[in-house]
Parts: structure tokens; C-alpha cells; sequence
């Protein structure tokens, strides 16, 4: 089975393109963020034309999160923890997480809040999602060790000095903190390895670059996308890579599709 994350950066925008990629690449299972738009909005037609189908969740122009699959698409959460934290004036839940069983596999398709600035408060409620998040995944661990789960999407986390292009340019800034650093530390102490590291080593193996300043041509990236599996689940792992060539072309997402393949 092979499954994939990317951040997409509006689903309507890019549509074309992301139903092109599926028959091109074989992805049996995609989890989609920054879908930006409505449920009602989301383009299910032409996915479902390719013999997907399709979970969303998305309530208007910020965020959204999806998942397409061909092998099945059960017991769809919306959250991933009663408590999962929330934001703004008054405080609601994002739409940033959405989960499903495809084939046997529990997915999950996460879009980790950005942060903004050290001293923003979204930057504490991004820390505080991750601490929901990891509670909630060494939880299904912890009742199923056999489990095989995927937390994929994007992070918004740069979880070693390899992965951004500068670390000068960083300085100070969101993405690079040691507080986010040693929230996806802990994820990966509660399990969940970046299974696509191995296969991918770097340094200057990066899944986004800023649509400014020709980051794309100049290689100033940064690999924040990932996919983390359970140990059930990376024990099937036999490839994995970034599609770097995604990111070329005429009106691409900012991101590039991670994807791996499973035994």
C-alpha cells in the first residue's frame, strides 16, 4: 500500500493537479492539508471519479484537512481528543485534524498550527495541540501496541538543524524553537518515527520553500512535512521519499508530497 501527505494549499486551486499526481504516482491512500474551503466546497467529483473516496473537514477559507482513499475509508474522527485545544476570540476548534482506518491503517491527516511568533499566543496554542496530540497517540499505543497508525501532515516544525536551509536565518523565529523541537521529540519518544528519514537522509532534503525570493531555484527550504508511523507500522516500510518535482511547474503548492510505501 502506498500513502502520501501534502499540504496542497487550497484543494480548488490545485485540484488538477492533485488528481493528475494520484494517477501518475499510484497513492493508494493521501492525506491532504490546508484544503481551504468548506465541506460543502470540497471538490469530491473528481476523486471520486479516480475511485476515491473522500473524508473532509473544512469551515472556510483557513486550514482544512482531508483524507482520499481507494482501500477504504472507516471510523472517521474529526478530532483526535475530546479536549483538543482550541482558538481565537471566541476560542473554536480548527480544522486540523481528521482521521480514518484505510486498510487496516488508522490515518491521520494534521495540520499543525503555525505559531506565528515566539511570544504570540498562538505559538502557546501550538505547543498545547502537540501535547494533546502526543497524549492522545501514546494513548492508542498504549491500548493496542500493535496498532498501526500514520501521523501525517504538515507539522510546521524544522526538527533538526539539517532540515532549513539557513539556521542563521531562523534565528529567533517559529519552527526551529527548542520548545517545538522537543514537542516532536516527544511524539517520536511515544512511538511514531519518521519513517521517511531513513530513505531520505539530508542534509538539504527539504518539503517546502517559500513562494518569495526564488526560494524554490536557490534550495532555501525547509522539511517540515512528515510522515510518523507506530512501530506496527514502520516495520512495513520498504521506500519512502519527497516528490521534489511536484514543487516545479506552473501554480504548485509550496509543499511537495511525502510518500511511502508499505509491504
Amino acid at each position: 500500500m502506498r500513502i502520501a501527505t501534502w499540504n496542497v494549499n487550497s484543494i480548488r486551486t490545485r485540484i488538477d493537479r492533485v488528481t493528475s499526481w494520484l494517477e501518475r504516482t499510484d497513492v493508494d491512500v493521501l492525506a491532504i492539508q490546508e484544503t481551504k474551503c468548506r465541506d460543502d466546497q470540497f471538490p469530491l467529483m473528481p476523486f471520486q471519479a479516480l475511485g476515491y473516496e473522500v473524508a473532509t473537514l473544512g469551515t472556510n477559507q483557513w486550514n482544512g484537512v482531508a483524507i482520499i482513499s481507494r482501500v477504504g475509508i472507516d471510523d472517521i474522527e474529526y478530532s483526535f481528543a475530546p479536549d483538543q485545544p482550541e482558538f481565537g476570540d471566541p476560542p473554536a476548534r480548527e480544522p486540523r485534524a481528521i482521521g480514518a482506518v484505510c486498510n487496516g491503517v488508522q490515518m491521520w491527516s494534521l495540520y499543525v498550527p503555525n505559531g506565528r511568533e515566539l511570544d504570540h499566543p498562538h505559538f502557546a496554542y501550538k505547543l498545547s495541540w502537540l501535547e494533546s496530540l502526543r497524549h492522545a497517540a501514546a494513548g492508542w499505543l498504549a491500548g493496542d501496541p500493535q496498532a498501526q497508525i500514520v501521523l501525517a501532515g504538515d507539522f510546521n516544525i524544522a526538527p533538526q538543524d539539517d532540515d532549513v536551509w539557513d539556521m542563521e536565518a531562523f534565528d529567533g523565529k517559529t519552527h526551529v524553537s527548542k520548545p517545538e523541537r522537543e514537542a516532536f521529540s516527544t511524539l517520536v519518544d511515544a512511538g511514531f518515527a519518521d519513517i521517511v528519514r531513513p530513505h531520505t537522509p539530508g542534509p538539504g532534503v527539504y518539503t517546502y520553500w517559500d513562494y518569495q525570493q526564488l526560494a524554490f531555484p536557490k534550495r532555501r527550504g525547509m522539511r517540515i512535512d512528515f510522515l510518523l508511523g507506530s512501530p506496527a507500522l514502520e516495520a512495513r516500510v520498504q521506500d519512502a521519499w519527497i516528490d521534489r518535482e511536484e514543487r516545479k511547474g506552473k501554480g504548485p503548492s509550496d509543499h511537495a508530497p511525502v510518500i511511502a510505501e508499505l509491504g
